[in-house]
C-alpha cells in the first residue's frame, strides 16, 4: 500500500480527525513567537488541518500541504467549519518527492511527525531570513519507538536520531533556540537498583519523540 492510499484509508476511518493541536506547538508559540505579528505559514503533512485552523485563528495566512486527497477534503471542511477558511490554502502534495517548496516565502514552517531527510533542504530554502521552524518527531532513542513503533506506519523508512536532526538544521545555518524531549513512557517502572535498570529504564521507558525549535539567521 503506497503512502496516499494508506493516509486516504486512514482519514476516511476518521483516525486522525482532531482538530486539538499539538501542546509543542502551542508551548513553542507561546514562547517564541506570542509577541511576533502574524505572517505566512507553511503546514507540512498538515492532514485535516489542526494546526493551519489554530494558527490562522492568531491571525496567520497558511498553506498546508499533505499528499491525501481525503485528508484535504476534510482540512477545508474544518476550515470553513471555524471560519478560517479565507487564511488557509490547501495543496495535494507528495512530499516524498517534492524537491522545491519555494525560496524564502515562509516566516513559520511547522512539521509534525513528517521529516524526510531528503525533503530538509527544499524547507531550509523555504522559510525566510528570521523565520521559524518547529519540528516533532518520533525518538529512536527510545528502543520500543526506534525497533517497533516507528514502523507501524508502513510509509515510515528510517527514524532519525535527534543529534542527527540537529546536525541537519545546524549545518544549514539555523540556530536552535530549543532541543526538547517529549512524551514520556507513562508506566511503572522497573527498580532502580543498580546502573543497567537505571538504563534499561531510560531507553524503555524514556522519551518517545522529540522536539527541535530553530530560526533561520537574519541576513546581515
Amino acid at each position: 500500500m503506497d503512502e496516499k492510499t494508506l493516509w486516504d484509508k486512514k482519514y476516511r476511518e476518521r483516525s486522525h480527525s482532531s482538530l486539538e493541536p499539538d501542546p509543542f506547538l502551542v508551548s513553542a508559540y507561546d514562547e517564541f513567537l506570542s509577541g511576533s505579528a502574524p505572517g505566512f505559514a507553511l503546514d507540512v503533512a498538515g492532514g485535516v488541518g489542526r494546526h493551519s485552523i489554530w494558527l490562522a485563528q492568531r491571525g496567520w495566512r497558511v498553506k498546508l500541504l499533505d499528499v491525501s486527497e481525503v485528508g484535504i477534503k476534510q482540512a477545508k471542511e474544518n476550515a470553513k467549519s471555524t471560519g478560517t477558511a479565507s487564511s488557509i490554502s490547501f495543496e495535494v502534495r507528495d512530499l516524498n518527492v517534492v524537491q522545491d517548496l519555494g525560496r524564502e516565502q515562509y516566516d513559520l514552517i511547522v512539521v509534525f511527525f513528517f521529516l524526510q531527510r531528503e525533503l530538509f533542504p527544499a524547507l531550509a530554502a523555504a522559510i525566510k531570513p528570521g523565520g521559524l521552524m518547529i519540528l516533532e518527531t518520533p525518538n529512536p532513542e527510545n528502543l520500543l519507538v526506534g525497533s517497533c513503533n516507528f514502523y507501524l506506519d508502513p510509509t515510515h523508512k528510517n527514524p532519525i536520531p535527534m543529534a542527527t536532526l540537529r546536525l541537519l538544521v545546524e549545518a544549514r545555518g539555523f540556530l536552535c533556540e530549543e532541543v526538547v524531549k517529549l512524551h514520556a513512557i507513562n508506566a511503572e517502572k522497573i527498580e532502580v537498583k543498580d546502573q543497567l535498570t537505571s538504563h534499561v529504564n531510560h531507553y524503555l521507558y524514556g522519551p518517545m519523540n522529540y522536539a527541535i525549535v530553530a530560526r533561520k539567521p537574519k541576513a546581515e
